[in-house]
């Protein structure tokens, strides 16, 4: 089996790549970090310029990609360079909900996101809806919303946000489901920073007037798209971890081959050089799940989502494991700001808590295994 990419995408990931290493440096990030918005409205346009945000939607939707490597390719790179801006939350949740239930002018606003000039986000997690997808108490009555949506990320710098809420059914069961597309800033948003950077915000819903023309496809039939680009989301989300386990080894083996210790490179000590052994070999079979995760993309949903959960319970650990090894062999210069490791290392960890973390997808591909 060929895994080597095909032109056009390894054309989009030296372009990336590229733009990134001559953009996007520690101090240009660090800035962004300590901006109140937490991104870049300059970079954002300037990704979108480059066909960036095209890449992640098909042709139909008025992009160029939108498969399962694209994403990858796109997100490796982007976790490469730790970059903070709301292209997960745009293009995958937001624009991935408007491409598959929206109607023709709702889906007009895709090509204003692919041109850089919209940002969109998904508020669906609830305070006690844990990682579990079909749990919404936010409910739809009499053309009413009511309820409180926590830690939407990206709905803090979006023009739009997809709100889901319950217009029939149990507390957690998977019909009844429907979403809604609203304008930011007509909600009740409070806004915070997130940890490794972006924006996250709690919408407070209390009797908020929703019409049938902000509904996204049919009333109640929402789970399927929800569980569509939650899978995408989970692909991408292990293509960035990657992306920065690889800048975090990279880093590794700089610093052990300039570091020195009783006048000789700390890298040549064996023990050093175990770990750094031990770091690449898992990074590679965290390479492999993010390839069979990107490659079953669009298969069957229950192959699709027992090769996410594989990649995203994998991509966890090791990903963990990378980031725990970089910071000891550093050293104490691995925490500080003016650092590049510091901030991928949180990247990495926090990744592990977004779409469910280790245990939860253990769990989920026992079941799936079993099913």
């Amino acid at each position: 089996m060929n895994f080597e990419l095909t032109e056009e995408r390894q054309m989009l990931q030296d372009t990336l790549r590229r733009f990134l290493s001559d953009k996007y440096d520690v101090a240009t990030r660090n800035s962004i970090l300590e901006s109140d918005a937490g991104m870049s409205a300059d970079i954002w346009v300037q990704l979108a310029e480059l066909g960036v945000l095209g890449a992640l939607f098909s042709e139909d939707d008025g992009g160029f990609g939108g498969a399962g490597f694209d994403i990858a390719v796109v997100f490796e790179e982007l976790g490469r360079a730790g970059v903070v801006e709301p292209i997960l939350e745009t293009c995958i949740l937001g624009g991935g909900l408007i491409s598959a239930l929206g109607n023709k002018s709702q889906k007009g606003i895709l090509e204003t996101v692919i041109g850089g000039g919209t940002r969109l986000a998904l508020a669906h997690g609830e305070p006690r809806s844990r990682y579990d997808l079909s749990r919404v108490e936010t409910v739809c009555r009499g053309g009413k919303l009511a309820g409180h949506k926590s830690m939407s990320l990206g709905a803090g710098n979006a023009d739009h946000v997809i709100i889901s809420a319950r217009e029939s059914g149990a507390v957690d069961d998977k019909e009844g489901l429907s979403l809604f597309l609203m304008k930011t800033s007509d909600l009740d948003l409070r806004a915070t920073p997130v940890m490794g950077g972006g924006m996250a915000a709690d919408i407070f819903l209390d009797g908020f007037a929703v019409t049938d023309d902000m509904r996204l496809g049919p009333k109640g039939g929402a789970f399927e798209a929800l569980e569509t680009v939650q899978a995408a989301a989970i692909t991408a989300i292990c293509a960035q971890t990657l992306g920065g386990m690889e800048t975090a080894v990279r880093l590794t083996a700089e610093y052990l081959q300039t570091r020195k210790q009783f006048g000789k490179p700390i890298g040549t000590f064996q023990a050093l050089q175990h770990r750094l052994s031990d770091m690449l070999i898992e990074m590679e079979q965290a390479r492999s799940a993010v390839i069979g995760a990107a490659g079953y993309l669009e298969a069957d949903p229950k192959q699709r989502d027992r090769h996410a959960s594989a990649a995203k319970n994998l991509l966890g650990r090791i990903g963990r494991m990378i980031a725990e090894d970089a910071i000891q062999m550093h050293g104490g210069i691995a925490m500080t700001q003016e650092y590049e490791l510091a901030h991928i290392a949180k990247r990495i960890v926090m990744a592990d808590h977004m779409f469910g973390d280790t245990d939860h997808h253990l769990e989920r591909f026992i079941a799936l295994s079993a099913a």
